[in-house]
């Protein structure tokens, strides 16, 4: 008897947690690199201060709320989803938030020194950021998202 319920918790929480995991990450990444970039321009102070706001935001509400807010405040505004499209919606919000700390961070650690090395070689700074920085970064974040992953599979179901 205990079957049924099973599958269908598999059959929603796994696809729910891998499309909103990947949909957060773009968002984090996003997100990561508008707090990184030097605040040159107004418009980029903007951005700057609304990505600050997103993440304090997302992070300071519990995800209940954030669903509840999706699933039963947007229709009051014009907007009806599905059950699905929301979750997905509240679930991509939430770990772009919590993940683009976590990108952010592993960024910021890699020593500045190998800004430098990939200058000193001829890299541009795209090149440098996509070449250098990114890769090691990426090993950096791995063990903290591999605990976002499993904290999404626990949350969706």
């Amino acid at each position: 008897s205990f079957w049924p319920m099973l599958k269908g918790g598999i059959y929603y929480s796994i696809p729910l947690a891998l499309i909103s995991f990947a949909i957060g990450m773009m968002i984090a990444l996003t997100v990561a690199l508008i707090r990184i970039v030097p605040r040159t321009g107004w418009f980029h102070k903007i951005i700057y201060r609304l990505a600050r706001i997103y993440v304090s935001a997302i992070r300071g509400t519990p995800m209940l709320v954030q669903l509840f807010i999706i699933f039963y405040g947007l229709p009051s505004v014009g907007l009806k989803l599905d059950p699905f499209p929301s979750a997905i919606i509240a679930f991509s919000l939430n770990i772009g938030a919590y993940a683009s700390e976590t990108v952010r961070a592993a960024i910021l650690s890699i020593p500045k020194g190998q800004w430098e090395a990939g200058s000193t070689v001829g890299l541009t700074y795209l090149q440098t950021f996509r070449h250098v920085i990114l890769p090691r970064a990426r090993r950096v974040s791995v063990p903290t998202l591999s605990n976002t992953v499993i904290s999404v599979v626990k949350d969706t179901s």
